[in-house]
């Protein structure tokens, strides 16, 4: 799964900055619900990925029973929390 095809599949577009609000709350509850709904983990954490980005993902305990998957999901949130860190 590419970002850019996730972003066309739940919401349309490749760009969110010209969503609405009512639109980008419809395209997250569409990757919630095929996030409950997948079973394959690889798109499970691509799914979650997102959500965690767009803000609205479950707590990891929730999201991911498997702890090397929990682990993964830590690692990625470090990753991003580092992207909007400012530089020293």
């Amino acid at each position: 799964m590419g970002f850019d095809d996730l972003m066309r599949r739940y919401f349309g577009t490749a760009d969110l900055a010209g969503l609405s609000g009512a639109e980008l709350a419809a395209g997250s509850e569409r990757v919630a619900v095929d996030f409950g709904l997948e079973t394959d983990s690889a798109r499970r954490f691509a799914l979650w990925s997102l959500m965690h980005i767009l803000g609205c993902a479950p707590d990891l305990d929730i999201a991911f029973k498997d702890l090397s998957e929990r682990d993964a999901a830590r690692n990625f949130m470090d990753l991003c929390a580092g992207l909007s860190a400012p530089p020293q």
